[in-house]
């Protein structure tokens, strides 16, 4: 029997789930308008058309080709500010991601490897964080450090930051037991190379996953701080505030709110069917035989 590249098979489970598959394809279309915008996007995200606010999109009866999906209530496109909004909503999700990853490991393997005093402190103080509802927690950080992009990747990291040093530390705890653990101990390994080189490569599963998952997460809770106002500030096109400048206008101009309110909805699944697939490929309990 031929063996397979570790890659092949992982795609090959992965590919089963034809959800996860679509979903792949939708990210990656919106990671590719983000990091193209300058050259897909008509227009520049804050250039105001006076001469056409509110404008209507191609298919409605007054609209032209013009402004594909017409205009907000200072004249700006649409299109170009969805396009430019996707690029601050995976910039906020991959940020909160990449930072409550490092943070939730560090945490996570100190919480095993420093005793249980700061053990108890450590996961005490998740619990603390996660006692309080996640939105309202985030609200209380953006309130206290103030309303901007970066304050808002703050708030969300912490918010989210227990789910990363929880899962890690039961991982990591399971894994202490196993026998590979005990040799490296006798083989004389040191403390810090025993839980970067030995035992965290063998917790990373669930950390991916959830690392996946979070992402869409993150873009739901940044959408809703910049709905109340307490996210990106204006004229930084991000989804969550373009909904908020548009809910006046949610009778008379409904495509100002629907729009945006589908950008965020079509990315979240997405990620969410792609990160279901990523815990199927990596379980090998869940592939087919």
């Amino acid at each position: 029997m031929r063996d397979t590249h570790p890659l092949a098979d992982f795609w090959a489970a992965f590919r089963e789930n034809r959800g996860a598959v679509l979903g792949l394809a939708v990210v990656l279309t919106v990671v590719l308008l983000a990091i193209f915008a300058p050259l897909i996007a008509p227009y520049h995200p804050d250039a105001q058309f006076r001469d056409a606010v509110r404008a209507t999109p191609f298919w409605e009866p007054n609209g032209s080709t013009r402004f594909l999906l017409g205009t907000d209530s200072l004249g700006r496109d649409l299109l170009t500010r969805l396009i430019y909004g996707a690029r601050v909503s995976l910039f906020i999700g991959l940020s909160v991601m990449g930072f409550s990853f490092v943070i939730g490991v560090l945490l996570g393997l100190a919480c095993v490897s420093f005793g249980p005093v700061v053990d108890t402190l450590i996961t005490r103080a998740m619990d603390l964080i996660m006692a309080v509802p996640s939105l309202v927690l985030a609200i209380l950080v953006v309130a206290v450090l103030g309303p901007s992009l970066t304050n808002t990747i703050v708030a969300v990291t912490i918010v989210y930051l227990p789910r990363y040093v929880r899962l890690l530390r039961a991982s990591a705890q399971a894994e202490l037991g196993k026998d590979y653990v005990t040799a490296a101990r006798v083989g004389g390994v040191g403390k810090a190379r025993l839980m970067f080189r030995t035992v965290l490569p063998n917790c990373l599963a669930p950390l991916i996953v959830q690392a996946a998952l979070g992402v869409s997460d993150a873009i739901l809770e940044a959408a809703a701080l910049g709905f109340l106002g307490l996210g990106a500030q204006p004229p930084t096109a991000e989804w969550g505030t373009m909904l908020a400048d548009a809910r006046e206008f949610i009778r008379s101009e409904p495509w100002l709110v629907t729009l945006p309110g589908l950008a965020i909805l079509i990315t979240v699944v997405s990620i969410n069917l792609a990160g279901d697939g990523l815990r199927d490929a990596l379980d090998p309990k869940m592939r087919k035989t």
